[in-house]
Order: structure tokens, then C-alpha cells, then sequence
């Protein structure tokens, strides 16, 4: 049998594997999802809106968008919507073509790479550049999310106690939201400043704020949206329902930081697991070159690669999965 039909029988039935872990995980985290579509729900509840719906808007919409670049690489993408929201929730202006282009631009490099500089058969070289084009977009796009939202999290219980003293002194809930996207850093600032300015251009509080938690898709800034939701509907007093808000988003931060210093050790493990068999390739090639190339030349040790591969991922995921802790 040729061996381009066993690697890429691997490939595929490594594919299979992987897909069926992660569906095993999402349905073990079916709570998480009730809760997002309860609030879903408490959502649509308050920022019902008119959409435009006049077949003359779509064909101009379409007629602007045809026959560009793109359009033709915005279409050859899967699920669309929910990675522009990831590119999103960077903070930064990158579009859904410069992200595809770039993965495409390093699957191709890579691809050459392997070939040139390495001497690896072409199927193997494209299979490695298909998986680093697809991955490392994704990583780094996961690491800019990460961090934008880590910073968010960090300002927000700021900007809440500074609502708070606004509300005391009798400034209404719109006014300290224009304050806070002044006098609290950005991230935070930007976003209070787009919802002040969302407000002066005719939306609703609720529409405003329901629009910034789709954007931003964290716990803490929900439970905000949420307090001044059920706030409207039942009354009370708002500057203590914040104050008290910001204390437990506080604590929050607090017990984060507490666990991730108690999983220091597994985090640790980790990577060193992770890394170690990269890290001394990297040396065995550099030291001798041709003893340690016939795992990219000989068909058996290709096949032994990529099983080595799909066990050495796997352990990683689920060591990354035990590490990590939901609050």
C-alpha cells in the first residue's frame, strides 16, 4: 500500500479522535451551556429591536460586497460569525482576510520549509503546514483575547466602584457610564465610551449594554449587565447592588489567583511534558543531522512520528483540562 495513503489515513483518523474528545468534553460541560442560554434569553428579553428586513438594504449590502477578495475568502471560511467575534474580542482591527490570508501564507512557508530544508515527503510537509497554518493563528488570536480580557477583568471592579460614587453624588446611570470611559483605562474605558456613545445615538440602556457583553463574553461584565437589568425591573438601591458587585467580582479575582497558584505545579509539569521531546529533537538534530532526518524520510519512522504525535497531544489536552478550573 503507498505510504502517502496510510499518512493520510492517519491524519484522518487523528482528525476523528480529536473530534470526538472535544464533543465528549462539550457534553460534560452542558451546565455551562445552560447557563449561556439562560442568559441568552434574559437577553433578547431586553434589547428587542426592529431589524431591517427591506430586500433593498440586502441588495445593496450584496451588491457592495460581490465579486472582492474578500467576499471569496470570507466565504471559503467556516463558522464566519463566531471567528469574527473572536477577532473581535482581541480589541484590535483584524479582518477575517487578513487572518485567512495569513494562515495560508504560513501553511504555505511551512509546507516549503519542510521540503527544502528538511528533505520531508510532500504529503507529510503538507499535513504539518495545514496543522501550523490552522493552530498558530488560532493560539495567537486565543493569546490576544486572553489578555485583553485578563486586563478587563482586572479594571473592571474600578469602573464600578467609580459608578457607584456617581450614582451616590446623583448623577444618573448614563452619566457615570460616560465618566468611566473617560477616567478608567482602556480596555475598560473603550468599551464604556462605545456604549455611551451608543446610548447618544438612540439605543436604549438595555441594547447597549447586552451589546457589549456580546462582545466582550465575560462572566464579570454579565453579571453587571444582569444586576442592571433585574435592578430596572425591581427597583432598589442601585449604588449598593454595584458596590456590593464589585466586592464579589474582587473576591473572584482573588480565589483566581489563589488557584492558579495551587496549580503552579501541574501547569509546570505541563509544558516541561509538553516540550521536552521538541526540545531534545532540536538537539539530537542539530548535533547529527543525518541520524535523526530518517524521521522524515523513512516511512515506518514517519508513521511512528505521527502516532507519537496523537498520543503526546492527547495527554497534553487532558493535562491542560485538569488544570483548568471554571469559576
Amino acid at each position: 500500500m503507498d505510504i502517502n495513503i496510510i499518512i493520510i489515513g492517519i491524519f484522518l483518523l487523528v482528525l476523528i479522535l480529536v473530534g470526538t474528545i472535544v464533543a465528549a468534553f462539550n457534553m460534560l460541560g452542558s451546565p455551562r451551556k445552560l447557563m449561556r442560554q439562560r442568559i441568552e434569553k434574559l437577553r433578547q428579553k431586553h434589547s428587542m429591536r426592529p431589524e431591517v428586513k427591506s430586500s433593498a438594504a440586502r441588495a445593496i449590502k450584496i451588491g457592495t460586497d460581490a465579486a472582492t477578495l474578500e467576499q471569496l475568502l470570507r466565504q471559503m471560511l467556516p463558522r464566519r460569525e463566531e471567528l469574527q467575534h473572536r477577532l473581535d474580542r482581541t480589541g484590535r482591527k483584524i479582518s477575517l482576510t487578513r487572518y485567512a490570508l495569513f494562515s495560508l501564507v504560513l501553511a504555505v512557508a511551512v509546507t516549503i520549509a519542510l521540503v527544502l530544508m528538511v528533505g520531508a515527503q510532500f504529503v507529510l510537509a503538507l499535513l504539518v503546514g495545514l496543522m501550523v497554518g490552522l493552530l498558530l493563528p488560532h493560539l495567537m488570536v486565543s493569546r490576544m483575547m486572553k489578555k485583553r480580557m485578563d486586563t478587563f477583568t482586572k479594571l473592571f471592579p474600578d469602573a464600578i466602584e467609580l459608578m457607584v460614587r456617581g450614582l451616590r453624588s446623583g448623577l444618573p446611570v448614563t452619566e457615570t457610564i460616560k465618566n468611566c470611559g473617560t477616567e478608567i483605562a482602556d480596555p475598560v474605558g473603550i468599551e464604556f465610551r462605545r456604549m455611551s456613545d451608543n446610548i447618544r445615538l438612540g439605543k436604549t440602556l438595555d441594547e447597549a449594554l447586552w451589546d457589549a457583553s456580546k462582545v466582550l463574553d465575560t462572566p464579570d461584565f454579565k453579571f453587571f449587565v444582569i444586576s442592571l437589568a433585574v435592578q430596572k425591573e425591581t427597583g432598589g438601591n442601585l449604588a449598593e447592588t454595584l458596590s456590593n458587585l464589585a466586592d464579589i467580582l474582587r473576591r473572584r479575582t482573588q480565589m483566581k489567583l489563589k488557584i492558579k497558584a495551587m496549580s503552579a505545579e501541574g501547569r509546570a509539569s505541563a509544558i516541561i511534558v509538553g516540550s521536552l521531546p521538541f526540545v531534545m529533537f532540536g538537539i539530537i538534530l542539530s548535533m547529527n543531522y543525518k541520524y535523526a532526518s530518517v524521521l522524515f524520510t523513512d516511512p515506518r519512522a514517519i508513521i511512528v512520528s505521527i502516532g507519537a504525535m496523537v498520543w503526546m497531544s492527547i495527554g497534553i489536552f487532558i493535562m491542560s483540562r485538569m488544570i483548568n478550573f471554571e469559576i
